[in-house]
């Protein structure tokens, strides 16, 4: 039968790790964490499930994110063709949207196991932004990158389960990791709640652009089931 599911998900996110180079093989290494001050930000993600003949899964995820960051700084920035002189007040804008679809088979299906592989087609919108009171630079990139999906439940009684999921995939052009460590709650038949820590990571490194990136979510989110 098949069965259609929302999961709405939010809490707050920080960075512990964001260094830029623009262009990768020119520009000046830049830590919008440790150069210049990272605020955390208020993060929500929407997802849509639907499971076909119990096993079959196709997952649509919308994930937006934007980080902000500023200060001086007592060396010039060169960014993006842009060389921003010593002393100026840098604003930094990082925006990384991340728009996915996903299938995922589930190999297991147990009343205290639950483990089901797959793959996920990711479109990143991606952007940095560096500013000045004088000067603009803006880097943005736009691509498709495949990932592995993958969700491990492992319930402890019946209502209560430790939840391990995400999309990941590393290669010699880059890495991926999104990924959630939670524990699970079911408050009925059609509702249950997930409370956790997110990890999402990676980056690039190319002529084009060096950027490696560490964020951590404290999340909390509902899935609703349309049974």
């Amino acid at each position: 039968m098949a069965q259609m599911s929302l999961d709405m998900e939010t809490g707050f996110v920080s960075a512990s790790k964001n260094d830029v180079q623009i262009p990768g093989d020119q520009g000046t290494m830049l830590s919008l964490t440790d150069d210049l001050a990272s605020a955390s930000s208020f993060f929500f993600r929407i997802k849509g499930g639907y499971r076909i003949r119990e096993r079959h899964n196709i997952i649509a995820l919308v994930a937006p994110l934007t980080m902000k960051s500023d200060g001086f700084l007592p060396y010039d920035v060169s960014f993006a063709g842009v060389v921003f002189p010593a002393d100026s007040m840098l604003d930094a804008r990082y925006k990384f949207n991340s728009y996915r679809l996903t299938y995922r088979y589930d190999i297991i299906l147990k009343k205290k196991v639950e483990f089901g592989l797959g793959i996920t087609a990711k479109l990143r919108d991606a952007a940095i932004t560096l500013r000045s009171p004088d000067l603009i630079a803006k880097k943005t990139n736009t691509g498709f990158v495949p990932l592995i999906n993958f969700r491990l439940l492992l319930m402890m009684d019946d209502r209560l389960g430790l939840l391990l999921e995400g999309d990941a995939l590393a290669a010699p052009q880059g890495r991926a990791e999104d990924i959630l460590f939670a524990a699970q709650y079911e408050i009925s038949d059609k509702m249950h709640m997930h409370v956790g820590y997110r990890l999402l990571e990676g980056g690039a490194d190319n002529d084009e652009v060096y950027n490696f990136s560490m964020f951590n979510y404290g999340s909390i989110g509902f899935t609703y089931t349309f049974r």
